[in-house]
This record gives structure tokens, C-alpha cells and sequence, in this order.
């Protein structure tokens, strides 16, 4: 069965534990079996990277490195880095920012 986590793809995160505290981006991918985001221009790693073809080039390219998912707050447009809460309209359910109630 697959994990449910509260974090989407595109959404705006903020960074609140690690080498890019406090730093915001967006969610490019969410890998649930890791319980882990990558976030866009967040914990850059210099990889190595192999010639594929001969018009290829080769050597350490920069790309984004796995966050786990309890180091990232979701950032509501009116306060911030905010927990999410959910409410049910009927048979909709929705993701709602815990400290003011908009819908995020």
C-alpha cells in the first residue's frame, strides 16, 4: 500500500532543519517509499557523470539531492511555514493551513 504524505508536487516549501534552513523552493518530486521531496535549486551535490555518446560531455554536474520529508514546512501565502490540517466539505476533502484556515 502506498504512504500518503501531506506534500505535494508543486508545492512551496520551506527548508527548517539542515545545511538550507530556512530556504524556500518548489517540490519537483516526492518519493514516498523514502518519505523524501527533492525541492528545486535545494541540497545541491556535485555528481559524477559519465560520457553517454561521443557528442556527450562527461564530468560533475550539480543536482538535487533527496530532503526527508519531516525537514520541509509548507508555506501558506498569509503566514508562512505552516502545518497542514485537512477539512471535509461534503465529500470533499481539503488541505487547509492550520494557523489562519485557508485553503492551501
Amino acid at each position: 500500500m502506498e504512504k500518503k504524505l501531506k506534500i505535494r508536487k508543486d508545492d512551496t516549501v520551506q527548508v527548517i532543519a539542515g545545511k538550507d534552513k530556512g530556504k524556500r523552493g518548489a517540490v519537483v518530486r516526492v518519493i514516498a517509499k523514502k518519505d523524501a521531496v527533492i525541492v528545486s535549486g535545494i541540497n545541491m551535490v556535485k555528481k559524477a557523470m559519465r560520457k553517454r555518446s561521443q557528442q556527450d560531455q562527461g564530468g560533475i554536474a550539480e543536482i538535487e539531492a533527496p530532503l526527508n520529508i519531516s525537514n520541509v514546512a509548507i508555506v501558506c501565502k498569509k503566514c508562512g511555514p505552516t502545518k497542514i490540517g485537512f477539512k471535509i466539505d461534503g465529500d470533499k476533502k481539503t488541505r487547509v493551513c492550520r494557523k489562519c484556515g485557508e485553503a492551501l
